[in-house]
């Protein structure tokens, strides 16, 4: 005799459930929506082979577009070139101004004579140099402005040319010449190793910063001081740090460098060439120079 139950285990397995008044399961197309739930629009199809990026993070460019500038200003290679060209040609014309005022201070006789017996006006132009310099470099509206930029920044050059004529007379003839050459030739050789060197010296910056502060101390004191060897000292190191500082400021205009200056700002870049070119002739002169 079989118990009920083995003879349902033989014929149709194990015995059916009792209905527990649960609801049957969805179908395959998805869970009902809750009561209240507003069914959200669509997302649009991805575009082929784009892959949605996380926010906050740009795409970089592709590998040989323009490597290493990351301003938007030197995103395009036409723009740095052309910032590039207009910085060197507003510096070759402040530079032909400063060795017009030169050679004329130094090679017409009584123009020499008037500017030694004058003082006040070399105080004059130091005075307009000062003020302009800082106009410049403080006052962003005006130094991007243009005409007006342009305008003060010629008044600045003729002023700081003044004040290097008045320099030059004091010493011979053969010494500016001797310091001019010197200072074409040191300026040109730094300018191509800037165009052609990997090391960025733009990460330097604040390092050449408190040398300089230092350096400007040092020049304070030797004023007080009347010993000729640590004038010639002076005169080396100056003329050597501010090749360095040409070296730095041509790297920031090139963009290429952690440090870059705006397209914008070409009139704060030439004005930086020009007070390093200036600053390393002064230096020179003073090296090898001879008063008269």
């Amino acid at each position: 005799m079989h118990h009920p139950t083995q003879q349902q285990y033989k014929t149709g397995g194990y015995p059916q459930q009792p209905d527990y008044g649960q609801p049957a399961c969805p179908p395959q197309g998805g869970y009902p929506p809750p009561p209240g739930f507003i069914p959200q629009p669509g997302y649009p199809p991805a575009q082929p082979g784009f892959a949605p990026q996380p926010p906050g993070y740009e795409q970089a460019p592709p590998y040989g577009a323009d490597n290493g500038l990351v301003c938007s200003g030197f995103s395009l290679k036409e723009v740095r070139l052309a910032f590039i060209r207009k910085i060197y040609w507003i510096l070759f014309i402040q530079l032909a101004v400063t060795t017009g005022f030169i050679a004329i201070f130094i090679y017409t006789e009584s123009v020499n004579t008037w500017v030694l017996r004058n003082p006040g006006a070399a105080i004059g132009a130091y005075v307009s140099f000062i003020v302009l310099y800082f106009v410049l470099i403080c006052c962003e509206p005006i130094r991007r402005h243009y005409p007006t930029n342009l305008l003060v920044l010629g008044l600045f050059t003729c002023a700081l040319s003044y004040m290097v004529g008045v320099i030059s007379c004091t010493y011979k003839t053969q010494s500016v010449l001797l310091a001019f050459g010197i200072c074409a030739a040191c300026c040109f050789a730094v300018t191509l190793y800037s165009f052609n060197t990997k090391y960025d010296f733009t990460s330097y910056a604040g390092v050449l910063f408190v040398a300089a502060v230092a350096f400007m101390i040092f020049g304070f004191i030797m004023i007080f001081l009347n010993a000729p060897i640590m004038q010639t000292v002076y005169a080396g190191l100056g003329a050597l740090l501010f090749m360095v500082f040409l070296v730095v400021d041509t790297q920031m205009i090139l963009g290429t460098k952690q440090l870059k200056i705006s397209p914008e700002d070409y009139v704060f870049a030439t004005i930086q060439l020009y007070m390093d070119i200036v600053q390393i002739f002064l230096f020179l002169l003073q090296l090898f120079g001879e008063r008269k």
